[in-house]
């Protein structure tokens, strides 16, 4: 039977998302740098993660830091990462791109999906920095993209919840809109009361430093929040 809510959790370590799996992730997402905000993964990391792990693996493509207007070598490139994370294992990947003006870039990111095909693509928190997030959203759905991952706009998920609430209503059952940006165990249940959200991203900077070595303190905050997410839905 599927599960009735799905919790992913972004690491850029095996050991991390060894721990993230003991401690009751659905998915996770693979980056590198997650304290620049994440870039591509080696393919040697997602190797190793597909090799250790039962649980799917979505891959950050994402081939610098900073902004989100790539060029076109930068757009070859993704598309060749995309290839690598295919042939590696990957359930899915997950890219953000936009205009200069900050809108979604639906061109290249629908050259993308294509790429990635047949495996479902999310959209990331990009997203938050387009001008209006409801026209956004519409220009993500046309792009064949599966999910968006946002916090609303907002600097964290529960400041952002006015605004996830109308994106997930706005998007029924076309696309996912997974909440994202500071949640934890002590935040979540007031974000699945309110917003009704199936999926929620976590990486636990919030109360845990990124690369941090403490595996058993990662578990057992990833754990606490599994546990709250059950005890909610």
């Amino acid at each position: 039977m599927p599960v009735p809510f799905l919790l992913e959790i972004a690491v850029e370590s095996v050991e991390a998302a060894r721990a993230a799996e003991r401690g009751g992730a659905h998915r996770i997402e693979l980056c590198a740098n997650l304290h620049n905000g994440g870039t591509t993964p080696s393919v040697e990391l997602q190797r190793a993660a597909r090799a250790a792990l039962r649980i799917p693996i979505h891959v950050l493509i994402r081939p610098r830091d900073g902004n989100f207007v790539y060029s076109k070598s930068e757009l070859e490139s993704m598309k060749q990462q995309i290839d690598a994370a295919k042939q590696a294992g990957a359930s899915g990947v997950v890219l953000g791109l936009l205009n200069a003006n900050q809108s979604v870039d639906v061109q290249a990111t629908r050259e993308l999906v294509r790429q990635a095909d047949p495996l479902p693509v999310t959209f990331h928190r990009a997203f938050d920095e387009t001008p209006g997030l409801l026209q956004a959203l519409e220009d993500v759905c046309s792009t064949g993209a599966k999910r968006i991952l946002t916090s609303g706009g907002a600097k964290d998920a529960i400041t952002g919840i006015p605004t996830l609430q109308r994106l997930l209503a706005a998007a029924g059952d076309r696309i996912i809109v997974m909440p994202g940006g500071g949640i934890h165990s002590e935040n979540v249940s007031e974000l699945l009361d309110v917003t009704g959200a199936r999926e929620i991203h976590s990486g636990l900077g919030t109360v845990l430093k990124y690369g941090s070595e403490d595996v058993a303190t990662f578990e057992s905050e990833v754990r606490k929040l599994a546990t709250q997410i059950r005890e909610n839905t």
